[in-house]
């Protein structure tokens, strides 16, 4: 009788952890492949990062790829979301409209608006500079600060 009494317990728990999981939200990944039709369902909440290359193997790609990993906490508190296609052939609709040759970086703010391309990789430090030179995100760490100063007080 113990015995069941400790399974139904142990059953109960794992169930009570489930669901608990399950209410937490889930994290929003960073990398993802750029094949969607436009970038309006990143509008007002990511800044969309797009590395384009001609094949996965292009030095280029590899090294903008390593800056962005080295420093994904950075790129996830200014809401980037980094967006990758390798494929020339796919024809995606984003390749089509942003026309790259070769290796190229295009920063997208949140109002959809290009802000950069660059033709070769750029530190994550170059990233959020540029970032951070933005309106929307000059009005972020502005708004960020007050709620801080409001609950210290």
């Amino acid at each position: 009788m113990k015995r069941l009494i400790s399974l139904v317990f142990a059953g109960l728990m794992t169930t009570a952890a489930m669901a608990q999981g399950a209410d937490a939200p889930m994290e929003e990944p960073l990398f993802l492949p750029a094949d969607m039709a436009d970038l309006s369902t990143f509008q007002w909440t990511k800044r969309p990062v797009l590395v384009f290359a001609n094949s996965e193997n292009d030095p280029a790609f590899v090294a903008q790829m390593e800056y962005l990993r080295e420093r994904e906490d950075e790129l996830l508190l200014r809401d980037v979301v980094v967006l990758t296609d390798t494929d020339p052939a796919a024809r995606s609709p984003l390749r089509l409209r942003m026309r790259p040759r070769g290796f190229m970086l295009v920063l997208v703010d949140k109002e959809g608006q290009i802000e950069l391309r660059k033709p070769f990789p750029w530190d994550v430090r170059e990233i959020t500079r540029s970032i951070d030179k933005m309106p929307l995100r000059q009005r972020e760490i502005r708004e960020r600060k007050a709620n801080n100063s409001a609950l210290s007080e």
